[in-house]
C-alpha cells in the first residue's frame, strides 16, 4: 500500500526530529544537507508521484560513507556512527513509498533519536528525546489501517501517541530496573560523555580561565558528614602549577622529594562525597587539604587527586580533609629552588619592586602584607581583563591593574619568589551553593578559582588568596557575585531557580545515570535478597511485567465499556448527547427510528424537528443500508450533526 502525501510528510518529520537531537556534534556543511533533504523531498512528492531511482539513490549511500570516512577517518565510534545513521536514515526517506517502508524508517528514526543518549545523560535532555517521541508513535499510528478515520486531525494523533508512550513507562522502568547489565552504567561505553565541560586544565596563562568563570553548569557536588564548612574555607584544590616560563603556569612532574607533601593537622578531619561531573580530565577535587581518599584515586606529592584516565561518567568518590593545617614544614632544598625560580628576560619592574621591598628590611609577613595592601588599594576585580604583552605581569601591575583571580594569582607568586619567598599557584575551585533540600554544596564552573601558596618556615605551604584582598565578595558570596555582567546566569532569578531545581539533577545522576551492577544487586534486600543474581533479576522482571499487565487488564475491565468509536459512532454520540439537552435521551434498548418518534412528540412546532429527521435518516442508511459507508459522506453527517442545535429544554 502506498503512502498518502500526510502519511509520508509525518515520516519526514519524524526523521527531522531524530536528526536534530545530534546536528550539535555534526559538521556544519553535513547538518544543512540533513536538514534540507527532508523538506525538498515532500515538496517534490506532493507535486510529483514518481519515486526516486536507484540509480541517484545507490551513489548518494557511498558518497555518504566516503564524507564520513573522510572526516572521521573511519565509520567506528559513536561520533562517526551517529554521522553515518543520521545519513542513512534521511537517505531512508527517498525510497519510502510504502507502509513496510515507512515502518522500518519510524523504527530506525527511534533508534537514531535514542542514540543520542550516548552523548549526554541530564534530565533536561533526555526528557526532550523522550517527549521527540511521540512524534515517532504518532508516525507509526497514522501508518495503521483505518478507513473511517484516516484523516484524524493531528492533534489527535500526538494525544493517541503519549497515552501510548505513557503506557510504555512502567513497562519500561521495569525492564531498566532488573534486566540484567554490565558492570558499569548502560552507557558507559569507551569514549562516552563527549561533551562533557573540559574544567579546570594544567596550565594557566592571562585569560584562559575566562570562558571557565562564565559557565553555569555543574562541576562537583559535595555531601559532608558534619557541618558544611563556612564559604570562606571552602577551597577545593585541584591542580598545583609550580613551573613558569613567563606566560603560562604549568605543573611540575617530578617532585624533589618522593612520596607525599607531609601534612599536620591542626583541626578535627572533615569527611565528605563528592559527586565529580564528566570532565575528560583526570583532575579531581578535594577539600583543602587532604589527608586520604578512596581507594582507586591517585593522590600526587602536591596533596591533589586525580583518576586514572579522564573523567568520561559521573565519579563518586570519598575523601578526609582538614581546614587547619601545617603542610610541608621542612621543604627540600631543591623543591625550594624550583618554588624561586623565574625566567631571565621577563617582568623587571616587578622584581625591581619586591628588591626594593627587601632592601627596606621588610620580612616574609611584611612582604605578603605589602603585595596584598598594594593589590586592595589600587587593583580591579574584573572578567574583562585587558589583554597583556610579553611582560605580562608587568603589564598587569603596572598599567592594567585590572582582571580576576588567574591575575592576581600569577602576579603574586611572581612578586614573592623576586622577593627570595618560595612560592607556586594553585586552581581549583572556590565557595559553591548550600541546598538546604538537598543538604550538599553545588560547585559550578563558573566557581572556579586560583589562589597561591607561599612557603614560610616553620608554616610550611600557606595559603594566599590575593584576591581576597581585592574583591573579599568573590570569597564570601560566590563568583557569581562578583562576576558583574559578564555572568548572563547572575540575573536576580536564573541563578536561585537553577540551584533550587539542581536537586533533581543530583537525584536524576545517582538514581538513574549511576545506576550500574553492583546497586541493581541491591535492589532485592527488602524482600531478603542481599545479592540477587541474573536468575533472582529476571525472575522479578517478569512478575514486574505480569503485575503491570494485570493491572492494566483490571483498569480497562473496571472502566466498562469501550469508549472508542469510529467517526460515525462518534457523529452519531454528539448527535444524542444534543438532543439529549431538550430533554430527550436515548435509551440502551432503543434503536435510532425509535428514538426519533420520541424526538418528534418533544420538537412538536420547532424548525430543529426537520433538521432532526434528516440527520436521524442519513444515520440509518450510512450505518445499516451499505457493507462500509463512504468516507465523504461520514464527514458531511459529522459536519451536519456540529451544526445542529437543539431547541431548549421541553417539559
Amino acid at each position: 500500500m502506498r503512502l498518502s502525501n500526510r502519511q509520508f510528510n509525518l515520516l519526514a518529520v519524524s526523521a527531522l526530529i531524530a536528526v536534530s537531537a545530534h546536528l550539535a556534534r555534526l559538521p556544519w556543511w553535513l547538518s544543512i544537507a540533513l536538514v534540507a533533504v527532508p523538506p525538498l523531498r515532500m515538496f517534490s512528492r506532493a507535486r510529483s508521484a514518481k519515486a526516486i531511482s536507484a540509480w541517484l539513490r545507490v551513489p548518494l549511500v557511498l558518497l555518504l560513507v566516503a564524507v564520513v570516512i573522510l572526516n572521521y577517518g573511519n565509520l567506528f565510534g559513536r561520533e562517526p556512527g551517529s554521522a553515518l545513521a543520521c545519513g542513512l536514515l534521511v537517505l531512508k526517506l527517498l525510497e519510502s513509498e510504502r507502509i513496510r517502508d515507512a515502518r522500518t524508517a519510524a523504527a530506525f528514526a527511534a533508534f537514531v533519536l535514542m542514540s543520542a543518549l550516548l552523548f549526554t545523560q541530564s534530565i533536561g535532555y533526555t526528557l526532550l528525546v523522550s517527549s521527540c517521541l511521540i512524534v515517532l508513535l504518532a508516525t507509526l499510528n497514522a501508518l495503521e489501517p483505518a478507513p473511517l478515520d484516516s484523516n484524524r486531525p493531528l492533534g489527535a494523533e500526538l494525544r493517541t501517541a503519549a497515552l501510548l508512550l505513557g503506557l510504555g513507562v512502567p513497562l519500561a522502568a521495569a525492564a531498566f530496573l532488573f534486566t540484567p547489565r554490565l558492570g558499569s552504567p548502560l552507557w558507559g561505553t569507551p569514549g562516552a560523555f563527549a561533551e562533557a565541560r573540559t574544567g579546570l586544565d594544567d596550565h594557566m596563562s592571562p585569560g584562559s580561565m575566562t570562558e571557565l568563570l562564565v559557565d553555569d553548569s555543574p562541576a562537583f557536588r559535595v555531601r559532608f558528614e558534619t557541618a558544611a564548612p563556612a564559604p570562606s574555607a571552602r577551597y577545593f584544590r585541584s591542580i598545583v602549577l609550580p613551573r613558569f616560563d613567563g606566560t603560562t603556569w604549568t605543573r611540575q612532574e617530578a617532585p624533589a622529594q618522593p612520596g607525599l607533601e607531609p601534612v599536620v593537622g591542626e583541626a578535627p578531619p572533615i569527611d565528605y562525597e563528592v559527586t565529580f561531573e564528566p570532565s575528560h580530565r583526570p583532575w579531581l577535587v578535594a577539600l583543602d587539604v587532604p589527608l586520604s581518599a578512596d581507594t582507586g584515586l591517585r593522590m600526587r606529592p602536591d596533596r591533589t587527586l586525580s583518576a586514572v584516565g579522564g573523567i568520561r561518567n559521573p565519579n563518586q568518590y570519598r575523601a578526609r580533609s582538614v581546614l587547619a593545617y601545617r603542610l610541608a614544614p621542612d621543604l627540600d632544598p631543591v623543591d625550594r629552588q624550583r618554588a624561586l625560580q623565574l625566567p631571565e628576560g621577563f617582568d623587571p619592574k616587578t622584581r625591581e619592586l619586591a628588591g626594593r621591598w627587601r632592601s627596606e628590611g621588610r620580612n616574609d609577613d611584611a612582604v605578603i602584607a605589602s603585595a596584598l595592601a598594594m593589590f586592595n588599594a589600587q587593583f580591579t576585580y574584573t572578567l574583562s581583563a585587558p589583554l597583556l604583552g610579553r611582560n605580562s605581569v608587568d603589564d598587569f601591575l603596572f598599567d592594567t591593574r585590572a582582571g580576576f583571580c588567574e591575575h592576581f594569582s600569577s602576579a603574586f607568586v611572581v612578586l614573592m619568589r623576586a622577593a627570595g619567598i618560595p612560592a607556586r599557584v594553585v586552581t581549583g575551585y572556590q565557595g559553591g551553593w548550600w541546598s538546604d533540600v538537598g543538604d550538599y554544596l553545588l560547585v559550578r564552573q563558573s566557581d572556579a578559582h586560583a589562589w597561591s601558596e607561599v612557603w614560610l618556615q616553620g608554616r610550611g605551604w600557606v595559603r594566599v588568596d590575593p584576591t581576597a584582598a581585592v574583591n573579599p565578595l568573590r570569597i564570601e558570596s560566590g563568583a557569581d557575585a562578583a562576576a558583574g555582567d559578564r555572568a548572563w546566569y547572575s540575573g536576580s532569578w536564573w541563578l536561585p531557580l537553577r540551584n533550587r531545581l539542581d536537586v533533581i539533577n543530583r537525584l536524576w545522576t545517582q538514581s538513574v545515570v549511576q545506576f550500574n551492577a553492583l546497586r541493581q544487586k541491591s535492589l532485592l534486600q527488602p524482600i531478603g535478597i542481599s545479592s540477587a543474581d541474573q536468575r533472582d533479576l529476571l525472575l522479578a522482571l517478569a512478575g514486574a511485567f505480569a503485575a503491570i499487565l494485570l493491572s492494566a487488564s483490571l483498569w480497562v475491565m473496571r472502566s466498562g465499556r469501550s469508549t472508542r468509536h469510529d467517526a460515525l459512532d462518534a457523529a452519531w454520540g454528539r448527535l444524542c448527547r444534543r438532543v439529549a439537552r431538550g430533554g430527550v435521551r436515548v435509551r440502551d434498548n432503543e434503536g435510532p427510528l425509535d428514538f426519533l418518534d420520541r424526538s418528534r412528540a418533544a420538537f412538536v412546532d420547532t424548525p430543529e424537528r426537520a433538521r432532526l429527521e434528516d440527520l436521524v435518516d442519513a444515520y440509518v442508511g450510512l450505518r445499516y443500508a451499505v457493507t462500509e459507508p463512504v468516507l465523504a459522506e461520514v464527514q458531511a453527517f459529522a459536519r451536519k450533526v456540529r451544526e445542529f442545535r437543539a431547541p431548549p429544554r421541553v417539559q
